[in-house]
């Protein structure tokens, strides 16, 4: 008989057997009083809302399971719209007075309830694996020190929030929404940073697991944080959105599906809401030839089995270098079966339950489908319990890149395979996914491991390391991972908006997405004869005679182009006169150009960043040798006085110069973690920016959004002014005589709106920054939602651009970046 059997059987068992068989025998943790707190709620719970019990009549009731057992630990309210009003009713009002404490006041706050935390760690930490199945040794070991560190580390932000926030204000109540996986700990990763920065929060955990986000928010009001702080309401799907939707919700932050983040952006289009939306994952997890193989498996075994592999970042794609394959699975099948598979109330488990039977479903119908292509699958059936929600540790090999499990989240213990030859096809099987989360690899080649980790599109990479978080580095996305961090300073601009802005209160009514802007050429039809035409003349010897006429095309890949359509639309002057005709792009000119700037931006972006200011001081330098000229025909066009027009454009120039600066000097910082190493930060480019621009001060507008874009490495497709097109078109000789490579700055002249439709629905286009109407910002938040596209639009609201704040604030960099945490572990010297 085993070790393990004999001890689990009560039986005799030496010391001498014990290290023979090398097999753990039981070591389970006690859950009285984790049971005890259940039975002193009656294991009844309703919502936590001003700081106090909350239990309504007439409530449905959902039941929480152990997964492991199937035990029902306790019942919780399933809210109706009236808990909504009621909750952020609560957290509305204490905006009032949280948002004005002095910044040590709140800093006190959120340290009494990271102290009040580890004064409950251990109940947390069971009730944890209770609700949610992991095991212990997750909840214990990793979950709640993080909690712990988040509270302490927004602490200090909240006491540095006037000095390194300066120019920021909070925003009011924050929807905060989380899933089943990491129930505590994606919460704090919400709450922390909206409370340091003066916010109020309502929370709904997610459906299967509800009970530890009531339990802290108990804690919370024993650490003295005031009522209506933090609340807690519990409820199904719908419930959630429709507080997301409550027109007192001033910012939603998300953590979730990528399904659920679509149909969140697309309820908060044109609402004024700030979001941030932290999605699913197909995480690479990159060995080469180069690596340590054992200390690659067991960084397989944290990437894809932690957890139960329920974990966005889970490393769930293995990329082997060929040569090293055959020697990688064979360990790796080594090692799959001495894992452990069990309650994750047993210190000893390696693996606990899957969260709930509709998760084990869908796992068990995507490796059947793998099956049935043809791909081995290799599973260790015989560790698994045969009673809960348990699923064994599961290897596919012989996929292609077009497999449905290559391709889509699965969201549980199963780790996909697949080769490559060269470090090239490395990084480009490693990109060939829609999400960009986070990625690991694995390489004692330094050089190599920088390059690749450069190269690669995820919010997050670890060199010779998987799933290694800290509050100081935020996590988040690339392309459908979503937008917006979690932890480190970056994460605090989630919940912040600039001093000067008011908040916003668009009313864009109802849209139809369909026709919205769908008709090309009926805004301004170029119909002859309908308006007089400025004729421009020249003297020649005395001789007035007319000048040579000046065609306006659109601009991309350098050059100027005749729009597709071969329509042109008239620009008027303030007087009605046709001052010139324009081309009038449409669907293909949009194509055209998005296809320029991605030729453009992989060259561009990897420019030494003093070659990209020189670029944009030498446009400064352009500029003004035409200063005059410019200025007379801004005076013309917009019917500004001649010392107006001057002002603007010497503001332009300053603001080239002053975006130009900014070239070398935002590219990121080494961010304080825990880790024995150097995590970095990198802020890198967004890719292809669409930009449609407002008609207030055509010239200066047009510069100061995209000169921030393209000093911090992007590409842009710049829709100018629609009705002053006239000063962005001028630039072309600018760009022309400054050394820009072409395509980096592509110009597309017509309808705004039009143009921005098939902008914003390019799958191609990274990100939208849209200046117009309130019912166009409605369009463009809705229509980001198919591929998860940032935007930043202005919903009607216009902003006075001269104004250094308003024009060239810091939010300016915010949305032309994305940032990128790389963590490099140390410990060849000195031990970890």
């Amino acid at each position: 008989m085993a070790a393990s059997t004999q001890l689990q059987s009560g039986g005799h068992c030496t010391t001498r057997d014990i290290f023979s068989s090398m097999e753990y025998g039981p070591a389970p943790e006690a859950a009285n009083p984790a049971q005890a707190w259940l039975d002193a709620h009656g294991r009844s719970f309703g919502h936590f809302v001003n700081g106090k019990w909350l239990k309504p009549e007439g409530r449905q009731t959902y039941a929480t399971k152990n997964p492991a057992t199937g035990e029902t630990l306790a019942t919780t309210l399933q809210g109706v719209d009236e808990d909504v009003e009621v909750a952020v009713e609560a957290a509305k009002k204490a905006f009032e007075t949280w948002s004005k404490l002095p910044c040590h006041v709140r800093a006190r706050h959120i340290y009494s309830i990271a102290r009040t935390v580890q004064k409950h760690q251990r109940l947390l930490s069971v009730l944890e694996s209770l609700d949610n199945g992991k095991p212990i040794r997750e909840s214990r070991d990793c979950d709640l020190p993080l909690v712990v560190r988040h509270f302490y580390h927004h602490a200090g932000w909240a006491q540095l929030r006037d000095t390194e926030m300066r120019g920021w204000k909070p925003l009011g109540v924050v929807a905060a929404i989380v899933p089943w996986n990491f129930p505590l700990m994606l919460l704090t990763w919400k709450i922390c940073p909206a409370l340091a920065m003066g916010n109020t929060v309502v929370l709904k955990p997610a459906t299967y697991t509800r009970l530890t986000a009531l339990l802290l928010a108990e804690i919370c009001t024993e650490a003295g944080l005031p009522p209506g702080v933090f609340n807690v309401v519990t409820g199904n799907g719908p419930f959630g959105s429709k507080l997301a939707s409550h027109p007192d919700v001033a910012k939603v932050a998300f953590t979730g599906s990528t399904e659920v983040g679509r149909t969140l952006r697309k309820a908060t289009a044109g609402t004024g809401k700030k979001l941030s939306l932290e999605l699913g994952g197909k995480s690479p997890f990159l060995v080469f030839d180069t690596a340590d193989l054992d200390s690659a498996v067991e960084g397989v075994v944290d990437a894809i089995w932690f957890n139960q592999g329920q974990v966005c970042s889970a490393g769930s794609r293995l990329l082997m270098q060929e040569s090293i394959a055959p020697d990688l699975l064979r360990r790796l099948k080594q090692r799959m079966s001495h894992l452990r598979v069990g309650d994750g109330l047993d210190k000893v488990m390696d693996m606990g339950p899957l969260v709930d039977e509709t998760q084990k479903k869908s796992i068990i119908e995507f490796v059947e489908e793998a099956k049935a292509e043809g791909a081995e699958v290799f599973q260790v059936s015989e560790v698994i319990p045969n009673k809960g929600l348990f699923y064994p540790p599961t290897l596919i090999t012989g996929v292609d890149t077009t497999s449905r499990c290559v391709r889509e989240e699965i969201f549980g213990p199963v780790l996909v395979a697949m080769t490559f030859r060269t470090a090239k096809e490395a990084i480009v099987l490693a990109n060939n996914t829609p999400y960009g989360l986070a990625a690991s690899l694995w390489t004692e080649n330094l050089p190599l491991a920088m390059e690749v980790a450069l190269s690669l599109k995820a919010g997050t990479v670890w060199v010779n390391s998987h799933n290694m978080f800290d509050a100081a580095a935020g996590f988040g996305g690339y392309k459908e991972s979503g937008f917006g961090r979690d932890g480190g300073k970056e994460g605090l601009y989630e919940y912040v908006r600039p001093a000067w802005e008011g908040e916003p209160h668009p009313n864009p009514g109802d849209l139809n997405y369909k026709t919205f802007a769908a008709t090309y050429g009926a805004e301004v039809p170029p119909i002859p004869g309908q308006k007089d035409v400025n004729r421009a003349v020249v003297f020649v010897q005395e001789d007035q005679i007319p000048s040579v006429d000046r065609t306006y095309k659109l601009y991309y890949a350098g050059a100027q182009k005749r729009p597709d359509g071969m329509y042109s639309r008239p620009v008027s002057g303030l007087s009605g006169d046709v001052v010139a005709y324009v081309a009038d792009g449409n669907r293909k000119d949009v194509r055209n150009a998005v296809e320029a700037a991605h030729k453009a931006a992989p060259g561009w972006g990897k420019r030494a960043a003093h070659n990209r200011a020189q670029i944009v001081y030498y446009m400064a330098e352009n500029l003004e040798l035409r200063r005059l000229e410019v200025a007379a025909r801004l005076s013309t066009l917009t019917g500004i006085t001649e010392q107006a027009a001057l002002k603007e454009v010497d503001l332009s120039i300053q603001r080239l110069f002053y975006w130009g600066a900014y070239c070398d000097k935002y590219g990121g910082s080494v961010q304080e973690t825990l880790l024995y190493g150097a995590t970095v930060q990198i802020r890198e480019p967004m890719g292809v920016i669409g930009i449609a621009c407002p008609d207030e001060s055509p010239l200066l507008s047009f510069v100061s959004l995209f000169a921030p874009a393209i000093v911090r490495g992007n590409a842009v497709v710049v829709i100018p002014s629609e009705q002053f097109p006239l000063p962005a078109l001028d630039f072309y000789q600018v760009f022309d005589t400054s050394d820009l490579p072409g395509g980096v700055v592509n110009i597309l002249t017509g309808g705004r709106d039009h143009l921005t439709k098939f902008l914003v629905e390019h799958q191609d286009v990274q990100a939208m920054w849209y200046f117009g109407s309130d019912q166009g910002s409605k369009f463009v938040e809705w229509s980001s939602a198919e591929n998860v596209k940032r935007t930043w639009v202005n919903y009607g609201v216009q902003r006075s651009w001269e104004d250094p704040e308003q024009g060239a604030g810091e939010e300016f960099l915010y949305h032309a970046t994305q940032c990128k945490n790389i963590w490099i572990p140390m410990g060849e010297i000195f031990a970890n």
